[in-house]
This record gives C-alpha cells, structure tokens and sequence, in this order.
C-alpha cells in the first residue's frame, strides 16, 4: 500500500467506507477492506467480448502470474468467461510466455508511467530496456512526436540543440516551437469541448473532431498514435450516425497506422546528427509485435463494411486478413470467429458469383 499515490488511497478508503456501510459488520477491518481492493486493481483483468468492447471485470488467479512485457509473445483473450492466453508467435521451450497488461501503443515513458500508476513496477522488457538509445527515440519521435513540413517529407523531428524548435532528422528542416506550441493548445481547447459533445451532439462531435484532426495532420506523423486515436472516434461516431460510406473512408485510414504498430514502423535514411549514424537503413520492429488482435478486428470492420455497401471483392480481401490474424489470437472455437468465418464465405461465394454473371 505503501505504493500507492494519494488519489488512489483516498479511493480504496472510500469503497472500503461503502463496504462497511452495506454489511454493517461490528468488527469490519477497513485498511484490509481497503488493500484487498488494491490487489483487486493490480491483479484483476477487464473480460472482454471477441471484438474486444468491455464487459466486465474478472479476476484469474493463474493468468494473474503471468509477467508482463510490450513486446509479448502472447495475447489474452476471453471466450465467454473463460481466459485464454494464445501465442501470437513460436515460444521456444522452456521461454517465458508474456502478455501486455496495457496498450503498447506509446512511447516508453508513456508506457512505463501507465505500468506504474496501475501496477507499481517499472517494465525491463526488450523495448523498454532501449529507452533513450535511437530506436527507442526514433519510435517515440513517430508515435508521439511533431511532423516535417518540407514538401513530400515524411522525416521526424527532435528537438535541436538551441532549443528554438525541432528538427527534422531527414532534411534538416527546423520548425518553431512556438507554432507547435499554438498548435498543440488549439488542440487541447477543441479536445476539451468535444468530451461534453460526444454524447449530446453526435453531429458536432463529429465536426469538432474533424477540426481536431485537421490540426493533428499539421502537427504530428502520419502515423501518430494521438491522430489514429482521433480518427477511430470519428469513426465510431460515423458507425452510430449509420454513415456507412464515410465511416468505411475512417475504417481506411486507421489500417496503415495499425499495419505499421504491427509491422516494420519505418526504415530510416540519412539521419543528419552524428548519433543516429548507426540507425541508418534500420528497421523498427512494430510496436504490436507482428500479429494483435486490433489489426485483425479493424480489417474485420472494413470487411463488414465494404460488404454491406457492395464493395465484394474489397469485403473478401479485408475478410481473410482479418481472419488470418484472429484465428492466431482468438482461436475458431467462439462464436464470434464462427460468424466471421462465415461471412468470408459468403462474400466469397457472392464474388464468385459475380464473376460468373
């Protein structure tokens, strides 16, 4: 407990309170009340549906032993109330299977401040071990980091040495960091109104969030977590309007940025600082590791999507790439598998049909 910051604390000593007030035990003992909810936190996994929307929590002593890694070998899914962990690639024998306890998505300051505030411990794994040297610069620069404005440059940009701005690593183009500065605060504003639109105002959530995303694409990499992250709410805010044709246009944009996180994030050329000489014509491995689930289940909503709106052999296509992901990480056991293998047979079916006709 000893860990735990002061917000927390005062939490776990109010849902403790609440116990006390339901039991109504003479003897109740509140700071045990208080831990167990601590190692509830620490040790309890959010149970999930096949399309990974939350439905509950649960606790798991057996999967609770698993360690955790950003790099894992392995995913947790649910099947009903069952877990199971499957690898998401070949474990040799006697290796440690690991999942990840958090979105890997983010650089590894963001990583291990979320790994911290919810688990008190600082990760060693591969990627983490690497903060600060250049892949791990490289990668942060990308997920989180600034844009280049030279013309057809997709360089990333650190900070230079003067601190007048950022420099991108490609062409040695200097941006001010008092227009990222205006940029990033035009952006908190507008995220600070569109929380309160969300669920009044659909249609102006959908236009703010535009406006955000307008910002996000002068300011950050194209293949920025924060503007994939703004996309797929315009997205999800599409799907309830029934706005199917824009909504498979978002569907579109969010699946580079996933195959990036679960592929090769870039390959560099011609770094300009003498540091980074060695990171020439690297790769960087993606930050998913290969296979996730997220790329599967974004394949699958494009699918669905491009079916439904008579784009066949786009539906096929998207279909069996979601389906080579997710009978790795879901197994074809679930129901939800069973109706996406169906659906891929009979857009098949229908593609075939066209052909023929």
């Amino acid at each position: 407990m000893s860990d735990i910051d002061e917000k927390q604390m005062i939490l776990y000593a109010q849902m403790a309170n609440l116990v006390s007030l339901i039991l109504q035990w003479p003897d109740i003992n509140l700071k045990e009340i208080a831990e167990n909810f601590s190692k509830l936190a620490c040790n309890a996994h959010t149970v999930c549906d096949g399309e990974l929307r939350p439905l509950g929590t649960g606790l798991y002593p057996v999967i609770s032993i698993i360690n955790h890694s950003c790099l894992p070998n392995a995913v947790l899914v649910f099947e009903g109330r069952t877990a199971v962990v499957r690898a998401i690639q070949h474990i040799p024998i006697g290796s440690e299977v690991m999942i990840s306890y958090i979105e890997t998505a983010g650089n590894t300051m963001t990583r291990q401040k979320a790994l911290i505030e919810q688990y008190f411990f600082n990760c060693a794994c591969p990627r983490c071990v690497k903060m600060g040297q250049s892949d791990d610069v490289i990668e942060s620069a990308i997920l989180e980091g600034y844009r280049c404005k030279g013309e057809g440059c997709n360089g990333f940009m650190l900070r230079d040495s003067d601190d007048k701005g950022f420099i991108c690593q490609k062409c040695g183009l200097l941006r001010d960091k008092e227009e990222v500065r205006q940029i990033a605060n035009e952006i908190k504003t507008l995220s600070n109104k569109v929380e309160n639109l969300a669920a009044s105002d659909r249609q102006k959530a959908v236009h703010t969030y535009k406006e955000i995303e307008d910002l996000q694409m002068n300011l950050f990499h194209s293949h920025s977590i924060n503007l994939m992250r703004t996309r797929e709410a315009i997205l999800k805010i599409l799907m309830e309007l029934c706005e199917w044709q824009e909504a498979l246009a978002y569907c579109r944009l969010t699946v580079p940025a996933y195959e990036k996180y679960s592929g090769s994030l870039l390959r560099v050329h011609g770094l300009s600082q003498l540091q980074f000489s060695k990171a020439c014509s690297i790769t960087v491995t993606g930050v998913y590791g290969g296979v996730h689930p997220l790329l599967g289940l974004q394949y699958y909503t494009c699918g669905k999507l491009e079916w439904f709106l008579g784009e066949t052999y786009d539906a096929v296509r998207s279909l069996t790439k979601a389906a080579d992901i997710l009978r790795i990480t879901h197994g074809t056991n679930t129901q939800f598998m069973k109706e996406l293998l169906f659906k891929l047979e009979e857009a098949r079916a229908e593609a075939c049909y066209k052909e023929a006709s």
